[in-house]
C-alpha cells in the first residue's frame, strides 16, 4: 500500500495525505464509473444486457428507468453486492473487489434497514469506525453531517423512533460520514417531503460542488433534471439514450401560446406557419405550437392579433425530462 493510502492514525481522517487537496482537480474528467460490456443474466432472466457506459469524477449521473429496467442489477453490481455474468467494471479507477477504492465509496439503498435500537450518534459511529474513522475526527464529522442532512440536535434519539424521511436523511448522512469520493444512492428522496427533498438537492448540488461524484439512480426525474450533469435511460436492461439534460431537451422547439380564445380561423391559419399544434391538456385557451425556426414566434404572435384574439402567453416549451424519458420507452415498442 502506497503512503497516499495510509489512515491518518491520529485524526481517523481516511483520506489520502498530502496530495488529496489536488487530487480531485487534476482527476477531473478522470473515470469515476467504467462500465463495459455488463451483462447479467439470472437463469433465464436477462436483467442486465450488454450496456457500456463512464462517469466521470466531480460529475452528477443520472440514472432513469422504469421498474424492472434493470437499475438496481446494476447499482448492486456497482456496489460488489451482485457478480457480473459477463462484462467489466471499475470504480475510481480499480475493479469493484479492490478493497481500498471501495472505502471512497458511499452507498445508500432505496429500502435501507437500519439497528433501530440505535441512537443516531451510535448509528454513526459504528458506520464511521468500519470506514476506518476514529478519534476527534469522527466526533466532529458526526455532528457535520447529522447538521448537513437537517438532523441537529436529534443525535440522542433513536432510530426506532424516526419517521420515513428522517431515516432516509440519517442514510444518507451515513453514506457520505466517511467523506466518499463516489456516492451512488437509490431512490434518495423516497419518503421525503416536498422540504426535505429541496434539502436532498441543496446538499447533492453542495457535494458535487465540493468534488464528490454522485451516481443517481431515481424516478424522481425533476431531481434528477435538477441535479445531473448528464442522464442514462435504460429499459430492458439496455442503455437508450445518454446525454445533458439540455441536449435531450431541444429536440424540438414548442412554443406555449395562451390566447383568450381559440377560433377556427386562429387554427387554420396558425397551421400555415407551424409543424404541428397540440391542445394543452384540460386547458383550451393553451397551444403548444411546434416550428421549425424560432423567428416564427414573430409570425404566430402577428397571426393572433389579426385573427382578433387577445396573446397571455407566448414562450418556448421545452420536452421535460419526463417527456423524454416516456418518448423513447414508447419508442422502443413501436
Amino acid at each position: 500500500m502506497s503512503s497516499d493510502s495510509i489512515l491518518d492514525m491520529r485524526s481517523g481522517d481516511p483520506r489520502p495525505q498530502q496530495k488529496e487537496s489536488t487530487s480531485k482537480s487534476n482527476d477531473a474528467r478522470s473515470p469515476a464509473v467504467e462500465i463495459q460490456g455488463l451483462r447479467k443474466v439470472y437463469r433465464q432472466i436477462i436483467a442486465v444486457d450488454d450496456i457500456s457506459l463512464v462517469t466521470y469524477r466531480g460529475e452528477a449521473f443520472g440514472f432513469l428507468g422504469p421498474n424492472g429496467a434493470g437499475k438496481s442489477t446494476v447499482v448492486k453490481i456497482l456496489t460488489g453486492l451482485v457478480a457480473p455474468t459477463k462484462g467489466t467494471v471499475r470504480v475510481l479507477g480499480q475493479p469493484i473487489n479492490h478493497v481500498q477504492s471501495r472505502r471512497q465509496v458511499g452507498y445508500l439503498p432505496e429500502f435501507p434497514s437500519f439497528h433501530r435500537w440505535f441512537k443516531a450518534r451510535e448509528f454513526l459511529e459504528f458506520h464511521g469506525r468500519l470506514y476506518g474513522l476514529r478519534s476527534t475526527f469522527l466526533e466532529k464529522r458526526i455532528m457535520e453531517v447529522l447538521e448537513m442532512v437537517g438532523l441537529s440536535g436529534r443525535e440522542n434519539q433513536k432510530l426506532g423512533t424516526f419517521s420515513k424521511g428522517m431515516l432516509q436523511r440519517i442514510g444518507l448522512a451515513q453514506a457520505i460520514i466517511h467523506k466518499p469520493e463516489l456516492v451512488i444512492l437509490d431512490e434518495l428522496v423516497s419518503g421525503l417531503d416536498p422540504v426535505g427533498q429541496r434539502d436532498m438537492r441543496d446538499l447533492l448540488r453542495e457535494l458535487k460542488t465540493e468534488g464528490t461524484s454522485i451516481f443517481l439512480n431515481s424516478h424522481l426525474l425533476a431531481d434528477v433534471e435538477a441535479i445531473c450533469d448528464r442522464v442514462a435511460i435504460i429499459n430492458q436492461g439496455r442503455i437508450l439514450k445518454v446525454g445533458a439534460p439540455a441536449e435531450l431537451f431541444d429536440k424540438k422547439k414548442v412554443l406555449e401560446v395562451r390566447v383568450d380564445h381559440v377560433s377556427a380561423e386562429l387554427l387554420q391559419r396558425l397551421h400555415t406557419v407551424a409543424l404541428d399544434i397540440q391542445h394543452e391538456e384540460d386547458k383550451p385557451d393553451i397551444l403548444l405550437i411546434e416550428i421549425a425556426r424560432d423567428e416564427q414566434s414573430a409570425d404566430i404572435a402577428d397571426i393572433v392579433h389579426a385573427c382578433g384574439a387577445r396573446l397571455y402567453t407566448l414562450a418556448p416549451r421545452h420536452l421535460s425530462l419526463e417527456q423524454i424519458f416516456f418518448q423513447t420507452i414508447d419508442a422502443l415498442h413501436q
